[in-house]
């Protein structure tokens, strides 16, 4: 008997080595490096974040294993990896690559790519005063677009893990602006959307299922939100949109903390807007919590400096809370027409305080909520 809902995790591929990182940060560098270095920047601050299972390396297939069980036994369906490609390659694809695709149980939990196509900006850890600078662009030239659109049909769709919506493959753009930035104009990325259309269809599929992430504010430095996302959702051809976190329609005005509920309060009266806003099925986010205080220099006093990742954060995301809005989303999936998706940020975004992985305080608590919920 099929599921009727589909729940989905974003997957951030930052705890393994990779060449680029290495050549900036030293050898063996990860982002596990910025968890351990965390610590408490005001009263009550719960820093730094300790994962149960420790600082593992998520490219090895035996530590993915692990990762793919516990998802799978909680009722997760799929991981959407945020997937990085720029004009002078990859990057991140350890943790794909040679963790999920030679993890022996791929086949428990599906996968498919959201195309991280933002600029990557040095913020590991951030400095204040000072301008953070992009590593790499998120602008590709069209050559680029092709390989990355046959490395995407040919390596992943084709996959029999990899997530489909109505047998369609789906794959996922983080910033339409870089999107038409890269192609200069409307008709021409629409053009680019339809060859990967036609590349898929050429490879035995029915269709791409194209989705779009959308935004009402900007987070990452250097970030700029369109400013008709329905026009360009529409004028593009897109399938369907969805988020990617609360804070991209919710802002964060108290010092330094914003209590949960009141976030997600929030964020449903956007998800009242976007479902009917766009034309197309919208697939609504659950956030489990923001906090990106590690990725700024730990010796400096904490202030509100009104930029990423200098913000304020979401408190009293406990479990029983993230449960409660796992339940709501559920009831108003139920009375919304279409697939029942969901995602939830996130399965790893440790160094953004939002993650399912069990961490020495909460263990498994927030992964079983999920299962008490959508079943497993």
């Amino acid at each position: 008997m099929a599921k009727s809902y589909q729940v989905g995790c974003y997957y951030f591929p930052g705890y393994h080595p990779d060449p680029r990182n290495e050549t900036r940060h030293g050898a063996g560098w990860t982002e596990w490096n910025l968890v351990r270095q965390a610590t408490p920047r005001f009263k009550g601050h719960q820093q730094p974040l300790i994962p149960l299972w420790g600082y593992q390396d998520e490219s090895d297939p035996r530590v993915m294993e692990q990762k793919i069980d516990a998802a799978a036994d909680n009722g997760l369906d799929f991981w959407i990896f945020d997937w990085y490609w720029y004009n002078d390659g990859p990057f991140l694809q350890g943790c794909l690559e040679e963790g999920y695709l030679k993890a022996k149980n791929n086949r428990r939990i599906k996968f498919c790519c959201m195309w991280a196509n933002h600029d990557w900006i040095n913020i590991h850890p951030a400095r204040p005063g000072t301008p953070p600078l992009p590593d790499y662009h998120g602008v590709v030239t069209p050559k680029t677009w092709e390989t990355l659109t046959t490395q995407v049909v040919g390596r992943y769709f084709n996959h029999p893990s990899y997530f489909t919506v109505e047998s369609a493959p789906y794959f996922s753009f983080y910033d339409l602006q870089k999107l038409v930035e890269s192609f200069g104009s409307l008709r021409n990325t629409r053009a680019a959307l339809d060859s990967f259309r036609s590349k898929t269809r050429r490879a035995g599929f029915p269709d791409l299922h194209l989705n779009a992430v959308v935004w009402g504010q900007t987070i990452l430095p250097g970030e700029k939100a369109p400013v008709d996302s329905v026009r360009l959702v529409k004028a593009l051809g897109f399938d369907s949109v969805t988020s990617y976190v609360w804070v991209h329609h919710v802002g964060l005005p108290k010092f330094p903390s914003n209590p949960y509920p009141r976030i997600r309060d929030a964020y449903l009266d956007y998800w009242d807007e976007a479902k009917d806003r766009f034309g197309v099925p919208y697939f609504p986010n659950i956030t489990m919590g923001w906090d990106s205080s590690p990725r700024t220099i730990q010796s400096d006093v904490w202030v509100p400096r009104g930029y990423y990742p200098y913000g304020n954060r979401i408190g009293g995301n406990t479990p029983k809370a993230f449960c409660e809005a796992l339940r709501i989303a559920k009831r108003r999936l139920d009375r919304q027409g279409g697939p029942k998706i969901l995602n939830i940020n996130a399965w790893n975004e440790w160094t953004e305080g939002s993650y399912l992985e069990p961490d020495t305080v909460s263990g498994m608590k927030y992964l079983e909520a999920i299962k008490t919920v959508f079943g497993a």
